[in-house]
């Protein structure tokens, strides 16, 4: 190999490393998986999109790993909802250059369709256990309910939002990531036309929920949840709340209660047992859903599927 040849392949060697190495880099990490869904579908065939949270793990508990801090670090962008719901990723995003993070609640479209947390629905909720009451109300989202992946419309908002940081951060993907928002607009329209019309015949049709996490999806659907078990799903609800469960339950103002994949607590079957009422599972993480350019669509349609299944009784 002559010296001009050595050269020439040093530096075809050294370009494709770096090359290979923003590869390595040019990753968006998301918080929890249902924004790795969305996500998914603006970065397809432009770069990797991971999420920190592992399957069976809740942000109402988790704690970074130091292989956590050091993706973190390393993402070309990290999407979160932001301090009041992911507290454990607080201190490492506020070290974060601003050009690498996104933080779907501090943005203006997204703050604009905020419902209020049930803290504020004058809804005794918590029953007068005051210490679990004081823990609960702790560990509650704010004054906002923070579980915005359950609406539709936010997630259209956050796409666009993190469509508009990747042409930001790599300008030369730009026509492949404006195609990806427009496919996801398209199919986002579509299969929410879908579920209302599916889901509009349960309407009226009462239930409870295991935590508050579905107020959005229940709004935008028409839903009629009659309240929920917990705020947080870590902390059992108080023996007054059960007791207001129960009453309920027994007058049959309810079809069914919904228990989760993650949380399977016996107080839900419990508080059921002798009663004519249905038990359903609602996934609000959608645990079994691989990340890809349909899994936000995938994952409204099971929690329709899963409301139905158990509303309808089939």
């Amino acid at each position: 190999m002559t010296h001009k040849n050595t050269f020439l392949y040093a530096g075809l060697s050294a370009a494709l490393l770096m090359g290979s190495a923003f590869a390595a880099q040019a990753t968006v990490v998301t918080s929890i998986k249902p924004l790795g869904f969305i996500a998914s579908a603006i970065t397809d065939g432009v770069t990797d999109t991971q999420t920190l949270l592992p399957d069976g793990a809740s942000a109402h508990d988790y704690a970074l790993r130091p292989s956590d801090v050091k993706r973190l670090q390393d993402a070309t962008l990290v999407v979160w909802i932001g301090p009041e719901m992911e507290s454990f990723m607080t201190r490492t995003v506020s070290q974060m250059p601003a050009p690498k993070q996104l933080t779907l609640t501090a943005l203006t479209p997204v703050k604009s369709l905020l419902i209020k947390g049930s803290d504020d629905d004058g809804d005794d909720h918590h029953g007068h256990n005051h210490d679990t009451e004081n823990r609960d109300e702790d560990h509650h989202h704010g004054e906002y309910n923070m579980h915005i992946w359950m609406s539709p419309e936010i997630a259209r908002r956050s796409a666009v939002a993190i469509h508009d940081k990747l042409v930001e951060l790599m300008p030369q993907n730009k026509a492949k990531l404006d195609a990806n928002l427009q496919a996801f607009e398209a199919n986002l329209a579509s299969t929410d036309q879908q579920i209302t019309k599916e889901l509009a015949p349960l309407k009226g049709k009462g239930y409870f929920v295991f935590h508050d996490a579905y107020g959005y999806y229940e709004k935008h659907y028409g839903l009629t949840s009659l309240g929920h078990f917990t705020v947080n799903p870590v902390i059992q609800p108080g023996a007054q709340r059960l007791h207001e469960i129960r009453t309920q339950l027994v007058e049959q103002k309810a079809v069914c209660v919904f228990a989760e994949p993650q949380f399977r607590p016996a107080v839900i079957e419990a508080v059921a047992r002798g009663t004519s009422v249905r038990m359903g599972t609602l996934d609000p993480l959608g645990t079994a859903i691989k990340p890809g350019k349909e899994s936000y669509m995938q994952f409204l349609t099971q929690l329709a599927n899963q409301y139905q299944s158990c509303l309808k009784g089939e």
